[in-house]
């Protein structure tokens, strides 16, 4: 059941991506997007996590402002992707990641991953939401606005030193703030390191970030 519908709480109904494992899952995770929308890389995250034993749920915070909307990554797409960032509003936002994490909760414990946008999504999940068992955010540049919020469950943050969107001292920042969560910085490393279908994708990096995620996942169920 790939794509699927949910209600929030104020009546408002959105799509969702959903991949589930074969057989009786580990856990479940929420997956939040990146400005692209639910598109062909976040659905991969959720069938690579499938994968790995876990219920997966991407759902498409965009909803709200457009209906369906995804994107690759072109200079286009990119620039007519960032004209979302004016309209997040972050407390809808908990709002459908809280429905998307109800949705999968009767898989047992539910974590959540983010990136970019999302990253800050699951930053602010964890520390403003009940019912996730950890959370990991990438290159969430505006997790430093909400940095003096406090994570109710285990928290990772990836950043990459070459991120031209996410300077150094956004990191120090955060990490100056947050020492209780597991921040890691990847060298050489820039926005958007984890996606495989962008120039700045890093293998290396990416490698070491989800393997420190899944580590993260397993040591909390």
């Amino acid at each position: 059941m790939p794509k699927i519908n949910l209600t929030a709480p104020d009546g408002h109904n959105f799509s969702a991506y959903r991949a589930d494992p074969e057989g009786t899952p580990r856990a479940a995770v929420v997956v939040i997007q990146e400005i692209f929308g639910v598109n062909s890389h976040i659905r991969s995250i959720c069938d690579r996590l499938a994968q790995a034993g876990y219920s997966a749920i991407a759902p498409a915070l965009f909803d709200r402002i457009e209906r369906d909307f995804e994107s690759g990554y072109t200079p286009e797409d990119v620039e007519h992707a960032r004209s979302f960032i004016p309209k997040a509003n972050w407390e809808v936002f908990m709002r459908d990641t809280d429905t998307a994490r109800a949705a999968v909760s009767d898989a047992g414990k539910v974590f959540i991953v983010g990136f970019c946008l999302g990253g800050v999504v699951a930053f602010l999940a964890a520390t403003r939401l009940k019912g996730f068992s950890a959370a990991s955010g990438f290159y969430g540049g505006r997790i430093e606005a909400y940095a003096d919020e406090v994570p109710q469950c285990p928290t990772q943050l990836h950043y990459g030193t070459e991120d031209a969107s996410i300077p150094m001292s956004n990191v120090e920042s955060v990490q100056a703030r947050r020492t209780d969560c597991d921040i890691h910085i990847y060298e050489g490393a820039g926005h958007g390191f984890n996606c495989d279908q962008r120039a700045s994708f890093h293998p290396e990096a990416a490698k070491l970030a989800w393997g420190r995620t899944m580590e993260l996942f397993a040591n909390a169920q």
